[in-house]
């Protein structure tokens, strides 16, 4: 196989506007698509050509949130969604999905987000996996708001609205340094 890096690292998120406001407006890592469902909204933002950090925000889920230092254990890491693998086209996709199944894994077939085509499979510790490539590749190049195949959340948080009208941020979050585990960071605030 060969990989082209992450596709999309997918996090989870109580705040979709605050983490807009944070990875596109702090630290310049461009919103470049957007999609929704009635159960949840996933956001994507470029940190190089090819490869993003994806968000997921859940509609009507009361999750616990934790803040800790890096590289300190904790039971109740919920954050992380999944980790989709960088491929280079809809081929190289189904040599992937056939390879896992030659292999004995459990493996999707092919599903289809418009934008990206993947394969979902876990690893033996059960960390979700998927393998995607972009059917419309939006990074690396100028983004366009208002295109409703890239960004078809049809009801977007404040700061997509502010980039759409302004191709700006009002404003900004700011963050903390945490220096110990502070469970659910959301409902504290």
């Amino acid at each position: 196989m060969h990989w082209r890096g992450v596709h999309h690292l997918a996090l989870v998120t109580p705040d979709m506007d605050a983490t807009v406001r944070f990875w596109h407006g702090v630290l310049d890592a461009r919103l470049v698509t957007t999609l929704a469902t009635p159960d949840f909204r996933h956001y994507f933002f470029e940190v190089a050509p090819g490869n993003t950090i994806a968000f997921f925000e859940f509609t009507g889920k009361d999750l616990d949130t934790y803040a800790k230092p890096a590289g300190v254990p904790y039971e109740k890491a919920s954050q992380f969604d999944h980790l989709s693998l960088h491929l280079v086209d809809e081929a190289a996709l189904e040599r992937m999905r056939d390879r896992l199944k030659a292999h004995g894994c459990e493996v999707t077939d092919v599903i289809d987000h418009g934008f990206l085509r993947s394969i979902y499979f876990s690893d033996p510790n059960g960390i979700a996996l998927e393998a995607s490539w972009w059917t419309v590749d939006p990074t690396g190049r100028p983004v366009d708001y208002s295109d409703p195949a890239l960004f078809a959340d049809p009801d977007p948080v404040p700061a997509v609205v502010e980039l759409r009208e302004n191709g700006v941020l009002d404003h900004t979050v700011p963050t903390v340094l945490v220096d110990a585990i502070i469970e659910d960071i959301r409902r504290s605030s």
